[in-house]
């Protein structure tokens, strides 16, 4: 479902990708994240997204104008995991909301692996 805001002016639509991208570059500009990632259900394997591909990493459900995240990523070694996730959540959480003008309900995140990074 594509989000709406109307206006005196009549009405806005974004594309639920646009946001989407929006979340994923947002979110791999964070500390700790080394980016999306991708889950095979054929094999279980994870695969690093490249920035192109970011949304391939992420979820996203709109209803009524609420928006709920759902962020698969790779963190860095070495990291507190929480420390990311809250880092993360806040984040995006503020600009999606900033960008869209729609509220942020729900960021669900979802370790898929641990990278070091050089």
């Amino acid at each position: 479902m594509k989000g709406r805001i109307s206006n005196k002016l009549g009405e806005i639509r974004i594309n639920p990708e646009v946001i989407a991208k929006y979340a994923g570059i947002t979110a791999v500009e964070c500390f700790g994240i080394v980016g999306m990632a991708a889950v095979s259900m054929k094999d279980g394997l994870v695969k690093l997204l490249k920035r192109e591909s970011l949304t391939h990493g992420i979820n996203l459900d709109i209803e009524e104008n609420h928006i709920t995240l759902n962020f698969h990523v790779i963190v860095a070694y070495g990291i507190s995991i929480s420390a990311v996730a809250d880092n993360l959540i806040e984040n995006v959480k503020y600009k999606v909301e900033e960008f869209t003008g729609m509220e942020v309900d729900k960021i669900n995140i979802f370790v898929e692996g641990v990278r070091v990074i050089d």
